[in-house]
């Protein structure tokens, strides 16, 4: 809620904290007031030294580099691997930091960069969230990549990206951009519970289709379905169908289940006690302490998935997908020396 959601803005000499509502609901002039006065509050700055950070292989989400704008997320999801304590979170999830000199951080960094690649933003969180509304701090980047000639490839559950259609077709007849989104849900009220930040489902078909019609390539997540909940051939069937009709290039999953760990579980196990009672000791009883959490219908489902997959020419093979993102097209890279 707003009363107790925080948002914690880093850069390089800027104060830590301010209320969520502000953001979201005042002008940017009234948030940098906000910033200065919070000064005299003691917190302690934290400087962003850089913004991209380098994958291993680039087979992990695809990409040569990654970026973060935001880190925690207001969605909800109560499946959210994110909310992990493995990734060393020092805040609440629901508290936001924001990494206000991104742009100028990425600025810096392409203008050093001797060949274009592919970037990567929304793997730890949803560059689209309610406050990039105002802050509009991921706009400015696809910006400055779309000015350096770079690649991207955005994955989020928000129809937000809406707002930047024009700016990702630019990028897209100039080099490359691949728009990924996460359909877990066909039901509409179900997806409410399940993501009731964000928009739902059908909103995000909507957007898919609008990617389709400006000539954009789209992958979607179909992950994670949760066991007992949204495991089912109708609810499979109605995301794929969708993905047909939106003309998607192609759909990643790794299983039929999820992932489960400390952190996260707690959270998800807290979501089923409101939403679903009794639901928890089905889980308990079923997967114990497992971190992957499969449903016992997996095998079917995933043959279903393969086979509707191969009926309409949808790439659903996860190495191949991975290599399409990472990919940056050559005849882009040698216009860049131009």
């Amino acid at each position: 809620t707003e009363d107790n959601l925080q948002v914690k803005v880093i850069g390089i000499g800027v104060p830590t904290v301010v209320d969520a509502a502000t953001i979201v609901h005042d002008s940017m002039a009234h948030l940098l007031d906000t910033l200065e006065e919070t000064e005299a509050s003691g917190l302690e700055s934290v400087p962003a030294k850089h913004l991209l950070h380098r994958t291993r292989d680039g087979s992990w989400f695809g990409t040569d580099y990654t970026m973060n704008l935001y880190r925690g997320c207001c969605h909800g999801c109560i499946y959210c691997d994110s909310r992990s304590r493995c990734y060393q979170m020092l805040h609440d999830f629901e508290d936001i930091e924001v990494k206000t000199d991104a742009p100028v951080l990425l600025e810096a960094e392409l203008r050093r960069k001797r060949r274009p690649c592919m970037i990567a933003t929304g793997a730890m969180s949803d560059p689209y969230l309610p406050l990039e509304a105002e802050l509009q701090l991921t706009r400015r980047c696809l910006e400055i990549i779309g000015r350096y000639g770079f690649g991207l490839s955005v994955l989020t559950k928000s129809n937000l990206i809406l707002r930047d259609l024009e700016l990702l077709a630019a990028i897209h007849r100039k080099t490359k951009c691949v728009v990924q989104m996460t359909l877990t849900t066909y039901d509409e009220s179900l997806c409410r519970v399940l993501e009731p930040g964000v928009c739902t489902t059908k909103a995000r078909f909507d957007v898919l289709r609008a990617m389709r019609d400006h000539g954009i390539p789209t992958v979607v997540w179909l992950c994670p379905l949760l066991p007992f909940l949204n495991d089912t051939e109708e609810n499979l069937r109605g995301i794929l169908d969708y993905c047909v009709r939106a003309g998607v290039w192609g759909i990643l999953t790794f299983g039929i289940g999820l992932t489960l760990r400390e952190g996260n579980r707690e959270y998800f196990y807290a979501a089923l006690d409101r939403h679903f009672p009794g639901l928890k000791a089905a889980y308990r009883q079923t997967f114990g302490e497992r971190y992957q959490v499969t449903s016992s219908h997996s095998r079917e489902l995933m043959r279903i998935f393969r086979d509707e997959c191969r009926k309409h020419g949808i790439v659903c093979d996860p190495d191949e997908i991975f290599r399409f993102l990472h990919t940056f097209p050559e005849e882009a890279e040698q216009l860049t020396f131009f």
